[in-house]
This record gives structure tokens, sequence and C-alpha cells, in this order.
């Protein structure tokens, strides 16, 4: 393609926000200059619904609950008083919280400062503030850890990391996250880290804060074991568009972060994309730029190419809050649809040595998001070559990876941000959290509700009660697990798997056979 067509097709692709230091380009795309006029109708659907969802209807029938995380950044678009109190009341706590932690009023019982914060949490609960400690956390006064799952050895690691540290335990705040204090993933977690700080002769109720629903079991928990505070988590603010919540502002706070500029910039890139005008509106652009790629059914899958070592979780952040929001099975008027967009993705230019053979050259199922931080570092840098720093290495490789992609058909779009900041990061969040529901309502489903993740709990769930009855039914005689099946009436595969679960962690011992039905187990 000519550069005098391409240099056209960029300025008719391109919309800035100069404010924010932000562009977004989607010329390598390739999409139709009717595109929108073709779907008028889903447009004004989603300009329509993302009105409601900001007046607060009912936007998660199954649990009758409102959506309201567009309000966290800005509460006066609360619609009601009450509502607006419980946005900036608990901003006001979890200030003077921090505040109070790093000037040491509140102390460590062990005596000094907090060194160092344990959040405890799953999902959203975790993976926010995971992302924005990664993105902004350099210089924290608290270097943080997380129990972000159920794995036992993976606490064990994150204990270990702890105690290495100057101030090891004795000088660790836990925050404890979760909005039912029910989330089987969280409890394990609160109860291995409770049992950690037993083992090392402290009180964990005095080293420990929750975040979490009024009256909740954790709230309950919290209030038992004397924690230091709570704080509120509303229950409509869904965990995946939590991190603007109490949920990523008590960490954010804590870690020293300008909590006031991710609002703000959260809060003046919603208002750019609450206008009903696609031309200046990045996020019905993003929003449209999926529709297309995917044929409105997520056929390709989308690349997060973020080229900055800090944005590394940024792929991860935004792959729960794509698939776990538009992957549904049943559209909004029970049409099994089976909606989706895959999201995967690491950095650049560490993917210029992983997979980008394969985008390049491989199938092509998939459209890049390159994420572009402009500025390079604070201060000067030296020349690797002559004339020639790192920062421009970086740059180049970018751009070469995006062009290598467009010569062999692969589309892309290019998000630009000036530099990591407080306030880009919540423009960035704000942008995509806008896309994922317009995209939602221009293909009719309903981004803000999990019936897949309900299934697999309940499944797990029954998992968990075979295993029960499984240990019940052991003895010291030799078993196959076709014959503990039998007197469980349960499936023996299931059981197969129960019994090399509890051999692999030392409750039985297992004699293997020729086959799987001829192992033997015997506690």
């Amino acid at each position: 393609m000519p550069t005098s067509q391409n240099w056209s097709s960029f300025q008719d692709s391109l919309t800035r926000y100069p404010e924010l230091g932000f562009s977004i380009d989607s010329s390598r795309m390739d999409l139709p200059k009717d595109l929108a006029d073709s779907m008028s109708h889903e447009v004004t659907r989603a300009f329509d619904g993302i009105k409601a969802i900001e007046a607060g209807e009912i936007m998660n029938p199954d649990e009758g609950r409102m959506v309201g995380h567009y309000w966290l950044r800005n509460a006066d678009l609360a619609p009601t008083e009450e509502l607006k109190k419980q946005i900036t009341e608990p901003i006001a706590a979890l200030k003077d919280f921090a505040g109070k932690i790093h000037s040491g009023e509140i102390k460590a019982p062990q005596g000094g400062k907090f060194t160092n914060l344990l959040i405890i949490g799953i999902g959203g609960s975790a993976l926010g503030p995971q992302f924005i400690y990664e993105a902004l956390g350099a210089s924290s006064p608290l270097q943080t850890f997380f129990f972000d799952n159920t794995d036992p050895a993976g606490m064990d690691a994150e204990l270990g990391r702890i105690g290495n540290t100057t101030g090891g335990l004795a000088q660790t705040l836990a925050l404890v996250v979760s909005k039912s204090g029910g989330t089987a993933e969280t409890r394990n977690g609160m109860l291995e880290a409770q049992n950690a700080f037993q083992q090392a002769g402290l009180n964990f109720g005095e080293q420990a804060a929750a975040i979490t629903g009024e009256g909740s079991k954790l709230y309950n928990f919290a209030k038992e074991n004397n924690f230091i505070t709570t704080f509120p988590m509303e229950d409509w603010v869904g965990g995946r568009c939590s991190v603007m919540s109490t949920v990523g502002l008590v960490p954010a706070a804590l870690q020293g972060l300008d909590i006031d500029s991710l609002l703000s910039g959260a809060a003046a890139m919603d208002a750019k994309t609450r206008v009903a005008d696609v031309s200046s509106n990045a996020a019905m652009q993003l929003a449209l730029a999926w529709h297309h790629a995917g044929n409105g059914k997520g056929e390709k899958d989308m690349v997060v190419l973020p080229y900055k070592d800090s944005l590394v979780l940024f792929s991860k952040y935004l792959q729960q809050l794509v698939m776990e929001s538009l992957g549904k099975e049943h559209d909004l008027d029970g049409n099994v649809v089976n909606q989706g967009i895959a999201v995967y993705g690491n950095k650049g230019s560490t993917d210029q040595h992983a997979y980008v053979q394969q985008l390049r050259d491989g199938v092509p199922n998939f459209f890049a998001t390159f994420i572009e931080v402009r500025k390079g570092r604070d201060g000067a840098s030296v020349e690797v070559d002559p004339n020639t720093t790192a920062e421009d290495y970086l740059q180049g490789f970018l751009r070469g990876t995006r062009t290598a992609l467009y010569e062999s058909g692969r589309k892309s779009i290019t998000i630009s941000i000036e530099e990591v900041t407080a306030e880009t990061i919540g423009a960035l969040i704000a942008l995509f959290e806008r896309a994922v529901s317009i995209y939602g309502l221009l293909v009719n489903i309903n981004a803000y509700h999990q019936p897949g993740v309900e299934a697999g709990k309940a499944a797990a769930g029954v998992f968990l009660e075979l295993l029960g009855k499984v240990k019940v039914e052991l003895s010291s005689e030799a078993q196959t697990a076709e014959q503990v099946a039998a007197k469980i009436s349960a499936d023996p595969e299931n059981v197969f798997h129960c019994l090399n679960h509890l051999a692999a962690n030392g409750s039985v011992s297992v004699s293997h056979g020729a086959t799987a039905a001829a192992d033997t187990f015997q506690s």
C-alpha cells in the first residue's frame, strides 16, 4: 500500500485526547468507513444502554443489582445521595487510615511501622491491585505480597518472601478482600495467613484489615478477631470492575500512590467516551473494532502487547475484564450465542523473541492491541548505538512488529499514552471498562453476570463432598477406585481422582497396577 494512503488512513483513523496524553489509532484494522452507519441500531442501543447503566437501572437481573463502577470516579453521577456517600465517605476513611499507617500512628504490635502489605483475595480482588502495584508501586513504602489462589505451595513461597524482608511477618499488614466472605479461595488464604501469624507468635487480628460487605461472613470474622478496621465493599461493584473502589484504592493508598489522579484520569476518560459521537468516542471505536475483527462473534482473539515493563500485567488484567464480562452462552433474548473474546499477551519487546513468530506467520486468528508509552524514562539515556538509545529500540520494535503484522494481513490497534502515571492508568482502565460495556450492548448480552463462574464453584463443591465420602470409606485394606465407588454409589473416575489427590498429599498409600483400574489405595 503506498505511503500516502497509509498517511491518509492514519489521519482518518486517529482519535486524540491531548489533555490526557492519549490517542487511539485504528488505521491498521481496515475498518469500513460506513461501519458505524451499518450498525446504527446497535450503536444507538449501546449509547442508550450506557446511559441506563449510569442512571442506576438494574443491569444484573440474576442478582437484582445495579452496575455502579462508573460512579466511583465521579460520585455526583450516583443516582441517590446515599449511594454518593457510599463512595465519598470510604475514600476519606481509607486516606486517613493510610496516612496513619505511613506516619506510624498505627504501629505494628511488635513495634515500628508496618513495612509489608499482604493482600488476600481472588480474581478482581487481587488482580486489580496487582496490576496497579506493578504499574505504579516502584517506590511504595509498603512492599506488597499477594495470596491470590488456594495453592498452598504458592502461599508458602509468598510467606518465604515476606520472611526474607527486614520486618518479616511482624511488620506485615494483612488486607483481606471478599465481598461475601464466603469465597473459598480468599477464606482459605486468610486462614493460612492466620495460622502463619500464630506460628510466628503474632496475633493476626491485630495486624489485619478487611474489605467486605457489611454483615458478611468476613465482616463478622473481622469483628470477632478484632481486626484494625474494615472498609465497605458494595454489591453494585463487580469484582472485575472494582479497582476504583475500596478494593483497589485501599491498597493503592497504603502503597503511597496518587489515588486522586487515578480517579481523575478515569473520570476524564469516562467524560470523553460518554459522548454519543462515534468519531470522537474512543471506547465506541474500540468496541466497533472488536466487533468487526471478530464478525460480532469473537472469531478473532485479542493479543495485548504493552511496550513497557510496568504494564506487564495489563494483558492479564484485561483478560479477566474482557473474558469474564463477554464470555456468555445466551444473549438477552435467551438465544444461544456463545459470545466472547479470548485475550492473551505479554509485553514488548519480549514478544519479539517469543510468540510474534506465530503472530506473523502462523494462524491468523487474532488482532493485536499495541500499548505504546512514548516516554522512555526519567532522565537522560546512554547511547547503545551511535545516536540511538534503548527507548529508540523499544519504539523501533513496536513500529516494526506492527508493520510486519500488517504486511502479513494481521490487523492491529495502537493505543498510546505519554507515560505511565496514575492518571494514564486510570484512563486506560476506564477506556477498556467502557469498551467492554459497549461491546456487550452491541452484541446484546449481559456483561455483568457470570453464570459460568458460579457453575464452576458448584462443581467444585460436588467434588469436595465426594472427597469427604471417599475419606470415610478408606481403610487399611487395599481397595481399587471401583470398589470404593461401589460403596458410595459414585463414578469410579471421580473416585480415582479423589484417591490420587489423597495419595499425593500423604493421606493414603497407592500401589500402581497395570491400569488405573488396578491401582489400589489404603490408609
